[in-house]
């Protein structure tokens, strides 16, 4: 059997709160060996602890999403390396800018951003960027950031942005993350950009419960589904899905560095 990693899904989210055990087995049934499930509130991270607490193959960020980033201007990087410090805790984040809703003041998503690269750097751990339609900002920020306060680990999850913050992010040690969203029929620009990217930077994730990949589009997504994502990286890079999964999943692990391994 394929084994992946899903780097990547909200397992704390209402849509899988009736059924997470079978969502989690179906998840192992498709040879998926590790799932993190993403903080998008700091506020409700102890139920997403819980959750990674709950299987062994799970696990979990802490931070706080750009669409809440007003509302969570009170949490320190002080606080997130407190936080980060269980076994379990293995990335920073979701943090970063979104200019599509701009939910937040963007000076408040930049402050939050901040701070979370800050806890990045101390922690050692990735930082979860979202990132969308503030390419700009976003490399200016990751720019200045490493430049002026040295590198820090960092995924540009999700990845839906232009090609000059793909290349960016690879230039400052960063990987990128590919959803759903690569399998659209009207994402040939995405695929364009997989397509060039270094094999050693790329992952697979699902977002889940967004973005759910044919043959599965418009229905909710989980993370067994990622295969069908990696199936897609894979033909967009002209390589077998077992090539891409093993490059994948040896990359999440150099990223993600806390995490042991499946077959360890």
């Amino acid at each position: 059997m394929t084994v992946l990693v899903d780097s990547h899904c909200h397992l704390d989210f209402p849509d899988f709160a009736e059924e997470r055990d079978a969502i989690v087995q179906r998840a192992r049934d498709n040879g998926i060996v590790r799932m993190v499930t993403i903080s998008t509130r700091v506020k409700k991270f102890d139920g997403i602890r819980a959750i990674a607490d709950s299987y062994e193959d799970v696990f979990c960020s802490v931070g706080t999403h750009p669409h809440q980033a007003d509302q969570e201007l009170d949490v320190t990087a002080d606080d997130l390396v407190r936080l980060a410090e269980g076994d379990k805790v293995v990335a920073i984040g979701e943090a970063g800018l979104d200019y599509f809703y701009d939910k937040a003041p963007r000076e408040a998503q930049a402050e939050g951003f901040r701070r979370h690269i800050e806890a990045a750097r101390r922690t050692g751990l990735p930082l979860v960027i979202h990132a969308r339609d503030a390419d700009d900002d976003m490399a200016a920020i990751l720019t200045g950031e490493t430049e002026g306060k040295g590198a820090f680990p960092f995924i540009l999850h999700c990845f839906s942005s232009g090609r000059a913050l793909a290349e960016t992010g690879i230039a400052l040690g960063g990987y990128v993350s590919f959803s759903g969203i690569l399998t659209f029929k009207n994402s040939q620009a995405i695929r364009d950009i997989a397509k060039d990217l270094p094999a050693d930077r790329l992952l697979v994730e699902t977002d889940a419960p967004y973005l759910a990949p044919p043959p599965y589009r418009g229905k909710r997504n989980e993370p067994a589904y990622v295969v069908n994502t990696a199936q897609v990286l894979a033909d967009t890079r002209g390589v077998t899905l077992d090539e891409i999964a093993a490059t994948t999943t040896e990359n999440f692990y150099r990223l993600f560095a806390k995490v042991p391994r499946h077959d360890a």
